[in-house]
């Protein structure tokens, strides 16, 4: 039975995969900063573990209580909306910490274990928005461009020990971490001149042909882990489906 670890299990798609991989029969080892043991089923495949992956002390301290594990899903992500003119680069900083140098720090934690095994697989949640520009999220969307060329690099790097690196990207939806998480960084980043643009920006964001749903990307994230060839990107929802195809 394999066990996956996977970030930023307290809500939307972090906690979707959770409950995705324990149904497909996998142990699941769910971290979250505040853990919460009431979002998941009560199961002995489960695990709550508490983890900021801003934060070395944390990560080791995961890592151990969780013991060897097969798969690594780095979710755990915040968003950021606004005019880049506006931005304080503490807010860059605070995005890159959890959005680029969080997922780096996670990898390169377990990436030992995985080599000296020949076996495992890191899978990294980015965003459709790397696909094509996107008006007000410059900052966000570097943030995660990055992680798409780290993880095309690690995939070469990594695949002579029989390790894999995988992609998942996924599309727009109202309910994701991108929405939710992105509020405090908005706080004061779309100033009077950009209100209008703004206002239009964020229409278009309400109203897409389709959302991509907390499923779409759980089972993007559970294709990835299982994939054995050489494909490195999974588009998730129709949104992002389309995007990746055009791009």
């Amino acid at each position: 039975m394999k066990t996956v670890m996977i970030t930023g299990c307290s809500s939307g798609y972090g906690l979707e995969t959770a409950r995705h991989f324990h149904t497909m029969g996998w142990n699941v080892i769910a971290t979250m900063r505040t853990p919460r043991e009431d979002v998941l089923p009560k199961s002995d495949r489960i695990r709550v573990l508490a983890l900021d992956v801003t934060r070395p002390a944390s990560i080791a301290a995961a890592l151990e209580a969780s013991g060897l594990i097969d798969a690594l899903v780095n979710n755990a992500g915040i968003g950021g909306f606004g005019a880049f003119e506006a931005t304080p680069m503490s807010t860059v900083r605070e995005i890159f910490e959890t959005n680029t140098f969080g997922v780096m720090a996670m990898t390169q934690a377990v990436v030992p274990q995985f080599r000296s095994r020949g076996s495992g697989v890191v899978v990294n949640v980015t965003s459709s928005a790397t696909f094509v520009p996107m008006p007000l999220v410059a900052v966000y969307t570097a943030s995660k461009t990055a992680i798409e060329g780290f993880t095309g690099s690690l995939a070469h790097e990594l695949g002579a020990f029989g390790v894999r690196a995988k992609l998942v990207e996924p599309g727009y939806g109202p309910t994701t971490a991108f929405s939710r998480n992105s509020a405090p960084q908005m706080e004061g980043l779309i100033p009077e001149p950009y209100a209008a643009f703004a206002g239009q920006v964020l229409a278009q964001f309400a109203e897409p042909s389709e959302f991509t749903t907390e499923p779409d990307v759980a089972e993007a994230v559970w294709r990835a882990a299982n994939d054995v060839s050489d494909q490195l990107r999974f588009p998730a929802g129709p949104d992002a489906v389309a995007l990746a195809s055009s791009a």
